[in-house]
Parts: structure tokens; sequence; C-alpha cells
């Protein structure tokens, strides 16, 4: 039910669904309503200002600061988790080949540690995150994919029932079952690795961040206007979307903190 309600009021209240809503329905009304007309301008300046100005940056990268790099010397870790949301299983299912989508950072990284440390487990955690659709689980695709790209296919496991950050964090614990001492890493886009580190700690698997995926530089490029008004507004769109979910996750207690940290 957690899942469904998320789906489906994030497409109607998603803060640019909503202006640009707004928008058509005011300039439709603003023959007969001057107010209307009134409200038709205020959204669509509101969106040429959100699309044109930082407001997405500067809103992601405190999420994508908030965790750093795992240092290079880090020791050996028992295994690596890999977080769905790089592969679009329609179209890949469809076209057969994988498909990445702006989330590709999370598998190039696996395959990355994967031959870094040889010994390490490799867990892909991913359902179907769509609320239509019939492509198979995400972490199905994604394991034939890693296995092209090099990784022994005997040390792949996949958790194929999850479709939120939640759910990703308590299947893959009964999947991975770590014990004390282990060391696990986490890999997942970086705006995302707060909630998702905080839902990894909630069902008691401590883990150590790597975040990938970056949207921000992270230095004073971050503050130019944007050059595409489509992307500002997916910026914001995309930003606006984490921040709702670390204040859902932790008033719904799927998390102890509001902005999980290191």
């Amino acid at each position: 039910m957690f899942f469904l309600l998320s789906k489906t009021l994030w497409y109607i209240l998603a803060p640019i669904n909503a202006l640009l809503l707004a928008t058509i329905v005011a300039a439709a009304l603003s023959r007969r309503f001057s107010s209307a007309r009134k409200i038709a301008i205020s959204t669509g300046c509101l969106l040429l200002v959100i699309g044109i100005l930082p407001i997405g940056v500067a809103l992601m990268r405190p999420l994508e600061d908030r965790f750093p790099r795992p240092p290079a010397d880090l020791a050996a870790p028992a295994g690596v988790i890999v977080l769905g949301g790089a592969i679009d299983g329609d179209i890949s299912q469809a076209r057969g080949i994988a498909t990445l989508g702006e989330g590709a950072g999370r598998v190039t990284e696996a395959v990355i540690l994967a031959r870094r440390y040889p010994a390490a487990r490799i867990v892909y955690s991913g359902g179907r995150a769509a609320l239509v659709g019939s492509g198979p689980a995400e972490a199905v695709v994604g394991k034939a994919l890693l296995v092209q790209l090099g990784v022994d296919p005997a040390r792949i496991e996949i958790e194929t029932r999850s479709r939120d950050t939640d759910e990703n964090a308590r299947f893959t614990r009964e999947i991975a079952s770590p014990k004390a001492g282990e060391t696990w890493v986490l890999v997942t886009s970086a705006f995302h690795m707060p909630r998702a580190v905080g839902a990894f700690r909630r069902a008691g698997f401590t883990v150590v961040a790597d975040p990938v995926d970056y949207r921000t530089a992270g230095d004073s490029q971050d503050w130019r206007l944007n050059r595409e008004l489509v992307a500002g507004l997916g910026d914001f769109g995309m930003a606006v979307h984490e921040w709702v979910g670390l204040i859902v996750y932790r008033l719904s207690g799927k998390s102890d903190d509001l902005i999980p940290g290191p």
C-alpha cells in the first residue's frame, strides 16, 4: 500500500506536474476569468525561473555532498550492493539489450569494484518499480549485463522483489546475511545515498557508502544558469522528490534520521 500511494500521489503532487497543470488550466480559463490569466502568467513565469536558475542543483548538492567517496585504502569488503535504478526494464525487454539510463554509474562502479575485490560477493537489488509494464525485474537484466562485462556469474546474487529503497534494504539484508565485522559497500547515485543509507541502517545493515552518478560538480560551476530549460526542471523535480522521500521515510519510521550522514 505504501508503494502504491507513494507512486500515485507523486504523479499528482510532483511540483513540475502541478505547475504545468495549473498553467494549462488557468490559460484555458483566462478568457472567462481575469484571475485565471494572472495565475497562468505566474505559474508560467515560475516554471521559467525554476528551469533557468540553478535551483535544482542547489537542492541536489547538499545530498550529493553528504557522503564522501570511500577511501582508496578501503579493506577488501565481504560484498558489494548495487541498487537498481540504472536500467529500463521495459525498453531492455522490447529491444533485447540492456538499456542504461541516468543511473548508469551504478553498474560501471559495480564492475570496477568486482575487479578490484575479486573475492567480494556482488548483490544486485532491484525489482520492478513501475506501476505498469511487464518487463523483468531490473536485477535480472542487471546480472546479465554484469556477466557480459566480465563479472563471474557465480559471484552475483540478485534480489528481485524490491520496489523502493526501503524494500531494497530489507530484502537485501535477507540475502546478504551480513556477519559481525564484515564490510559491505553500498553503490547508488550520490543524491540518493542519504536515504539509502538511512534505510539500510534501519534494516540493521551497516554499509560503507560509495556514491556515484553525480549531478553536481561540487564547485562554482554549479551556480551557472541552466543552458536547457528542461534540464533545470528535471534537476528540480528529482531533487524535490528526494527531499520529500527523506521526510516521508523519517515520518514513517523507515529511517531513524531525517538526513542520514557518515
